[in-house]
């Protein structure tokens, strides 16, 4: 049995907010002559840029670009993945919530049009980010392929934040990236730790110059690391992934060796998590997958 799911990851430079025309050509341009209904990626904030004409500074961009989940941009989105037939994730943008806040939200739309997810940033990158944080995490299914779970840029270094997407069913997480600093380099290792100890493929997609330091890559659950962007230029990865590779690694191992998600028996005590004033319960620990598989409820989005 196979799960195949094309990917089309995106490492493109920031876009003008306004200029939804110029992005859906610019999808338009990079799924051509590639398999049907591939799920196609965008870094962080990707349509988040300074409107054409405007002369913003960075801490302004917020509230100049935000809107509601389900304004105008939502709507043209929505279009976009339905005329091109694809899964789309955009990268994240600025939502304004209903109690006027704004938050840092990745958003995907299914080839009919519909916004299937959506997932408000959790660690913004204090001080820096002045946006809100969320509260929840995000899996999305797509149906006959499996579970896809969001982060957005410096929730990868929080490893509560892949282990619980894991949990909750996700074979592949998308973490969209704006990086444009010298920590790049421990961002690529994270990536690759994030996969291994969760058993995961791990996408991790940066803009490219002259905001981001691009260096995007696609992780295997393994850990090993199946395409990476060698610069910070405009790139395209492209591949097909089976997420019953996921099934495979925790069933028999990384390197036939660790299976984390096999740990615990059915009689082991549960282990004390003071730091959570929880626990991990054996009774609840597992790393079951696939279409159909629900190891936790899954946040459904309107």
């Amino acid at each position: 049995m196979s799960r195949p799911l094309p990917l089309v990851l995106a490492q493109a430079a920031r876009r003008p907010a306004d200029d939804l025309d110029g992005f859906a050509a610019d999808v338009a341009r990079r799924v051509q002559g590639l398999p049907a209904q591939p799920l196609v990626v965008y870094p962080e904030l990707h349509l988040c840029g300074e409107p054409s004409g405007s002369r913003l500074s960075p801490a302004d961009l917020p509230e100049a670009t935000a809107e509601p989940l389900d304004g105008p941009r939502d709507a043209a989105l929505a279009q976009i993945a339905a005329d091109l037939g694809v899964w789309l994730a955009p990268g994240s943008v600025h939502e304004r919530g209903t109690d006027g806040r704004i938050h840092n939200t990745a958003v995907v739309y299914s080839p009919r049009g519909e916004r299937v997810a959506s997932y408000r940033k959790i660690f913004p990158w204090r001080p820096y980010e002045t946006t809100a944080p969320g509260a929840e995490f995000t899996v999305f299914e797509m149906p006959g392929v499996g579970r896809i779970g969001l982060s957005v840029c410096y929730d990868a270094w929080f490893p509560e934040t892949t282990r619980h997407l894991a949990w909750m069913g996700a074979e592949l997480v998308l973490n969209l990236v704006q990086t444009g600093t010298s920590d790049r380099a421990q961002e690529i290792v994270l990536a690759r730790a994030n996969s291994i100890v969760n058993q995961v493929f791990t996408a991790s997609v940066n803009c490219a110059a002259p905001v981001g330091t691009g260096r995007s890559l696609l992780v295997d659950p393994s850990g090993h690391v199946r395409s990476q962007a060698p610069a910070d230029g405009d790139t395209t990865l492209t591949d097909v992934i089976d997420l019953d590779e996921v099934s495979t690694v925790r069933q028999f191992g990384t390197a036939a060796l660790n299976r984390p998600w096999q740990q615990f028996r059915p009689d082991d005590a549960p282990l004390a998590l003071p730091l959570y004033q929880g626990r991990i319960d054996p009774a609840t620990w597992s790393g079951r997958t696939g279409p159909g598989s629900a190891p936790s409820p899954v946040k459904s989005t309107p």
